[in-house]
């Protein structure tokens, strides 16, 4: 744990002369302040004011003032900047000192609160998939920066990128666990440490940041679009995750006489995340462009099912497999968030669907397993299927008390209106494949 005082000297032992302060709008974009090193110490033990009122979903006019109150758990020297800037992320207060309902933070912090009064902690590690382009006067029309493809050595170039993308990382103090380029042109994926829920949101949060930076001083465009091309596959942020015993830190996922060596818990908690798997998507797969990769693109999630080995991926949680004597390794990949999503909002939903499957004791469906080959077929008719389009996850959300619940009637308000919002705007473009296609016919 990081006190003030070890904050203050790691400030002055790099040399530091700005601290920038981080917070997240509820649709996940970084917003920040920044402040000279001498005003830090006052803004640790007081926070700091600011306007709220033009932050998306934050608050009315009259209800502008707020507050930031840094985390010294985050406290990191950015590499990349010059002069010496170091970051803290933030929770925002109301100017009375309580925790702000529209902040996505503490969204996250409410619900591992819940799995904390029910004897849990939440784990997680995710997997982040992105795309390099190369950056000319035009990013337009897209160039991927390589032509390589699945665990490819690519060429020197790429790799150099991506050493430098993990060295940053690392003298953040995020833990990497590896990379490779993935299936598309130009697509790489990062896999980060097993952690506990904040930080591994908080590392999700900051990669997307360093990555984009670093990416800018090579000449590079780095995206989290989940679908920049259609000639390219989608990027999605398969999460790996596991509820662990309050006191002794013991994975209570694990039971090795399970036939899929699941603990009677980890069934519920699979179970009530199939059962809210259609509302979670309006806030995992958040974007209008993130249905061009769910349910179509190559290795993406379609059905509401679960698996142990599932080549295809159609299916949308999978267990991995775990050798003998690693049961502590014991884990769910939820497969259909992708990297637009807002790692707070992501991750209080998944827990919060989890933990309800738990205290309804919920019972599972069977599993579908392999490629949803031909003997199972039949079963597909009667297998619910994930949304096809944003609107149709928004239609799925309204309706789901519980994941409504965990981003809070505020926040979730504030949210279908800005996806809303963003359906109008789309709906009302006269896009050029329709051009192509009835111009000339009608």
């Amino acid at each position: 744990m990081m006190t003030k005082d070890a904050v203050l000297a790691a400030i002055q032992e790099h040399q530091v002369e700005f601290v920038v302060l981080w917070f997240t709008d509820i649709t996940g974009i970084v917003k920040s302040i920044i402040i000279p090193t001498p005003k830090i110490e006052r803004v640790i033990d007081d926070g700091l004011h600011f306007d709220g009122s033009s932050i998306e979903g934050f608050a009315r006019v009259a209800e502008s003032d707020m507050m930031l109150m840094p985390d010294l758990n985050t406290f990191a020297v950015l590499p990349w900047d010059n002069p010496k800037t170091a970051r803290l992320i933030c929770t925002v207060q109301t100017p009375d000192g309580m925790p702000f309902i529209g902040d996505p933070r503490n969204m996250l912090i409410k619900a591992l609160d819940n799995a904390t009064s029910m004897g849990f902690t939440f784990k997680t590690g995710m997997e982040l998939e992105f795309f390099l382009f190369r950056r000319h006067a035009e990013l337009l029309p897209l160039q991927p920066y390589d032509e390589a493809s699945y665990f490819d050595m690519s060429n020197s170039g790429v790799l150099g990128v991506r050493r430098s993308m993990l060295s940053t990382l690392m003298d953040m103090g995020i833990r990497v666990d590896s990379s490779h380029h993935e299936i598309g042109a130009g697509q790489q994926e990062i896999d980060f440490d097993y952690n506990d829920a904040l930080v591994s949101a908080d590392n999700v949060l900051t990669a997307k940041v360093a990555l984009k930076a670093i990416a800018l001083q090579k000449g590079l465009h780095c995206t989290f679009m989940p679908r920049p091309s259609a000639n390219l596959p989608g990027s999605g942020m398969h999460t790996h995750q596991s509820l662990h015993d309050l006191n002794t830190g013991v994975n209570v996922f694990a039971d090795p006489e399970h036939e899929y060596g699941l603990s009677e818990t980890a069934r519920y908690f699979l179970a009530g995340q199939l059962a809210h798997a259609r509302a979670m998507c309006a806030v995992l797969a958040p974007l209008i462009n993130s249905y061009k990769r769910l349910s179509v693109s190559f290795e993406a999630p379609k059905y509401v099912t679960w698996a142990h080995v599932n080549r295809a991926g159609a299916a949308l949680i999978r267990v991995p497999h775990i050798s003998p004597g690693k049961e502590a390794h014991t884990r769910l990949e939820l497969r259909c968030p992708d990297p637009s999503t807002n790692p707070y909002l992501a991750t209080a939903v998944m827990l919060e669907a989890g933990l309800d499957g738990i205290r309804q004791q919920m019972s599972l469906q069977d599993a579908l397993e392999e490629s949803l080959t031909k003997p199972d077929r039949s079963r597909l008719r009667y297998t619910e299927t994930l949304p096809t389009s944003l609107a149709e996850a928004l239609d799925a959300l309204k309706g789901d008390d519980v994941i409504m619940n965990a981003l809070g009637h505020y926040i979730g308000d504030r949210y279908l209106a800005a996806k809303q919002q963003e359906l109008d705007d789309y709906n009302r473009q006269v896009t050029p494949w329709e051009l192509d296609r009835y111009i000339n016919r009608f």
